[in-house]
């Protein structure tokens, strides 16, 4: 299959630098020297944005690089053996992702734009390289390695919940702590995939995704208009969950 990454939508746009990036406390480890920052902006790629439903690769593509989001939103899907899409999870600003190739030499799932986004190639061998020279850089990787097996191991326990109602609550609860993560509000916030890229995630029909937002609703734990979100009550939604939540 052909390569499709985001490196291959144009030159790099090397105006952007991540020392400029809002971002960069999330994507880079901490105390990096200026040098060292030039170093690994060096090998940096980044494209032109990516509109909704572009791909950064295909399940198949050659594994080379790494990614992280810059801006927007994608998500990462599979392919079922009777060829239906298996959603895996999403990626916001600030988070990398292409990170399951790492155990062969192409990737088993694809990456999709869910809205105009812009990302961060990483070519893997070069960032492997300057992670031998590069104090801190090798456990900054190893960490966000760390953190993608927890999601799936997330996925996995949404997954097993056995209501509607828990599944959505940690979903929720989940997307507000990713957003506390970037220093975003974690009780309003805006939800870039769809209901049914929701139900698909989370194994439930669309109709019953948004019968239990109704519900949510309804019980004063959260507000929605439209893709906007407000969790109203933090600890109740918790409650639904079966999970303890984070203080702001």
């Amino acid at each position: 299959m052909a390569r499709n990454s985001a490196a291959d939508h144009g030159p790099p746009h090397r105006e952007a630098h991540c020392e400029d990036c809002s971002l960069s406390p999330i994507c880079l480890p901490m105390a990096v020297s200026d040098a060292d920052l030039h170093r690994l902006e060096s090998i940096i790629e980044r494209g032109r944005p990516l509109q909704r439903g572009e791909h950064v690769f295909r399940s198949g593509t050659p594994f080379e690089s790494i990614y992280a989001v810059r801006s927007g939103a994608l998500k990462t899907y599979r392919l079922t053996p009777e060829g239906d899409e298996q959603i895996m999870g999403f990626h916001l600003p600030g988070e990398m992702f292409g990170l399951g190739g790492l155990g062969g030499e192409i990737h088993p799932n694809a990456t999709v734009a869910l809205e105009t986004s812009t990302v961060c190639e990483v070519p893997f061998e070069r960032i492997g390289g300057l992670a031998i020279e590069i104090p801190g850089l090798q456990r900054h990787l190893f960490k966000i390695m760390s953190r993608e097996i927890s999601e799936d191991e997330q996925l996995l326990v949404l997954l097993s919940k056995r209501s509607a109602e828990e599944r959505i609550a940690a979903l929720l609860l989940g997307l507000a702590a990713r957003f506390r993560r970037r220093n975003l509000s974690a009780t309003r916030f805006r939800l870039p995939m769809s209901r049914g890229d929701i139900g698909n995630y989370l194994g439930l029909v669309v109709e019953t995704v948004s019968r239990v937002f109704t519900r949510l609703q309804a019980q004063g734990l959260i507000e929605v208009e439209g893709k906007e979100v407000s969790i109203l009550d933090p600890v109740a939604l918790s409650a639904v969950a079966g999970i303890q939540v984070e203080g702001d």
